[in-house]
Parts: structure tokens; C-alpha cells; sequence
């Protein structure tokens, strides 16, 4: 479980718990606070929830003024024993969730995903982070954070000094002031940009270059699609 507190008095505002928790979840694992007081968003941890499988973990999402459950966070391509959630940090309308044992750059390699949570009932991923030179067993997301516009993330076993020596990566994380669901630029989400992402269906040639792909998990398909559409409007 995890408890809110008054931060200028001590006095325990509420206990947070899963509306689905189970034994063996660790939930409460990792914790982290944003927003002014009767507004904050606090996001909490279970990192071996079995929301994709076994160990697979998951984060959730509260109001930090009443304890209410308001979403629950799972990664597109959540996987068991990713450990999602071992680490998570938030700030403003952005959260991120590591999974220090997801396997993209190789076992155990880790990965961070960015959400837009503008709209906490309604969480989106819009980006998966990976390192330039990950590799096996590096474990990168072993630890976030995330302020404004930028992100950190640890890689505690990466070698570049020396086996084991460890780095921290620094990522834009501004993702969501950038309007990324407008993918064709023209200031307005609407059906244009749907179209546009039901024409270009399938693996991205360049991942870095994919408009369409706004989820960042280098395919562009029906997530893709819904997340476009939950964000019809002017962009900001």
C-alpha cells in the first residue's frame, strides 16, 4: 500500500490501494508526486502486478486529494517479468514507468515509457525510451525522474568506465507540448490525422522518422489510431 500525508502537518490525508491488487504485487514499490495541494496527481508502482503477464507490472494513477484510484498504466508492449513500474516519476501533465527488465537492446536491457496524463481518467503512451547504446542486463530504468521538459534515466550496469559503472541518459520529455497527435502538421487533430495514420499502417521504415507512429513503439496500427482520436482540438 502507499499512505498520503500532509507534508506541513504530518496528518495522513489517506491509504492508497489497487482497485485490483493482489498478493505479490509490491505495490507501493515506487512513488511520486505532482501538482499543487487539492489538485496533485500522485502515481505509484507495482512492478510485479500481472497486468501482461507474470511479474509483468503495472503503475497507477491517484487523486492525491482524496485517494481515489483514477487510471491504471500498462505499457503497449508490456511483457512478463519487464518489471514496469519498478521506478516511475511525474511532472505536470507527464509521467514515466521504467522497465528495467524489458528486453529491447537485449536481456534484462530495460526501456521507459513517457505518458501524457493531461487527462488522468485517460492516460496515453506516447513514447517508448530507449538508449543510443543500450545493452543486455544494463537495466536501463532501474531509476527516473522527470522535471518540466527533460527527463533522467539510470542504467546502473552499463559499462562505458568500467563493468558495472553505470550512466544516466538525459531525454526530451516535452512530448506532449509538442502535439504529436497533429501529424500532419496542420495545427488542428481531427480526421485528417486519422486518415493519415490508417495510410501508413505497418513497421516504420525509420523509427526516429515516424509521424504516424505516436505511441513511439515503431509500428503504426489501431493504438496509434485511438490515440489521435482521444485528442481531437486545436493543439495547444
Amino acid at each position: 500500500s502507499a499512505y498520503l500525508f500532509d507534508a506541513t502537518t504530518g496528518r495522513q490525508i489517506a491509504k492508497l490501494l489497487p482497485k485490483d491488487g493482489a498478493a505479490g504485487d509490491f505495490f507501493g514499490s515506487s512513488v511520486a508526486i505532482s501538482g499543487a495541494p487539492g489538485e496533485g496527481i500522485a502515481i505509484v508502482g507495482a512492478y510485479q502486478n500481472v497486468g501482461n503477464g507474470t511479474d509483468s507490472g503495472s503503475a497507477y494513477l491517484f487523486d492525491a486529494t482524496t485517494g481515489r484510484q483514477i487510471a491504471k498504466l500498462l505499457p503497449d508492449d508490456g511483457a512478463f517479468f519487464d518489471w514496469f513500474g519498478w521506478s516511475v516519476a511525474i511532472s505536470g501533465a507527464t509521467a514515466i514507468v521504467a522497465a528495467p527488465l524489458h528486453d529491447d537492446n537485449g536481456t534484462w536491457s530495460g526501456s521507459a515509457y513517457l505518458f501524457d496524463i493531461s487527462e488522468p481518467a485517460n492516460p496515453v503512451q506516447i513514447a517508448k525510451l530507449l538508449p543510443d547504446d543500450g545493452a543486455a542486463c544494463n537495466q536501463f530504468g532501474w531509476s527516473v525522474a522527470v522535471s518540466g521538459a527533460t527527463a533522467i534515466i539510470g542504467a546502473r550496469f552499463d559499462d562505458d568506465h568500467g563493468i558495472d559503472s553505470g550512466s544516466a541518459y538525459l531525454f526530451d520529455a516535452a512530448a506532449p507540448g509538442n502535439c504529436l497527435w497533429d501529424v500532419n502538421s496542420d495545427g488542428v487533430v481531427d480526421h485528417h490525422d486519422i486518415l493519415e495514420v490508417v495510410h501508413n499502417l505497418g513497421l516504420c521504415d525509420d523509427p526516429d522518422n515516424c509521424p504516424c507512429d505516436v505511441n513511439g513503439d515503431g509500428i503504426v496500427n489501431g493504438r496509434d489510431v485511438a490515440a489521435v482520436a482521444t485528442h481531437f482540438g486545436r493543439c495547444p
